[in-house]
């Protein structure tokens, strides 16, 4: 039987994870559930969890683990001589590009991403103008990762049907 399964939570990686366990959980507002820690390369059971992911040869990484307010978990990872991508918005390519928040105060939480070092990628746009008040806006969290806030719900944003 097919049922709808539950989002559990997603993984970022970030070049700095302090950093980022700061920007999530001042600017997102997010709980850290688990502060960073260092994950090696070993028998352990992680070390081996890790290894089956991640090939033999990683040696080391660090990681924190947060929610958000919906209890939606968020695995930061910090890979030693990690790189940023040349083009962190390759939209095209197949995989995850962005995730995306809820909030009604769109204007105040663009500015809070700005002035903890990420961007606004695009203008606020309303997806149905003079109907609904549904809007939407994309901009990158300081590390490149790219993340799309709405006003509503994903249910009350989709729910017309079509554009």
């Amino acid at each position: 039987m097919t049922y709808p399964r539950t989002f559990s939570h997603i993984g970022l990686s970030v070049p700095d994870i302090d950093e980022a366990v700061a920007f999530y959980r001042e600017v997102m507002g997010w709980y850290v559930i688990m502060e960073p820690s260092e994950v090696i390369e070993d028998d352990s059971a992680i070390g081996i969890m890790c290894t089956d992911v991640f090939g033999k040869g990683w040696e080391k990484f660090r990681i924190a683990h947060l929610s958000t307010g919906d209890r939606i978990g968020v695995e930061l990872f910090e890979f030693p001589q990690n790189e940023d991508p040349e083009n962190n918005f390759e939209y095209w390519k197949t995989g995850i590009f962005h995730y995306c928040v809820q909030d009604p105060d769109i204007e105040g939480l663009v500015e809070k991403i700005k002035a903890s070092g990420g961007k606004q990628r695009m203008p606020i746009r309303e997806y149905y103008p003079g109907e609904k008040p549904y809007r939407m806006v994309y901009c990158e969290d300081p590390f490149g990762n790219l993340v799309e806030i709405y006003s509503h719900s994903y249910e009350l944003t989709y729910s017309e049907g079509a554009y």
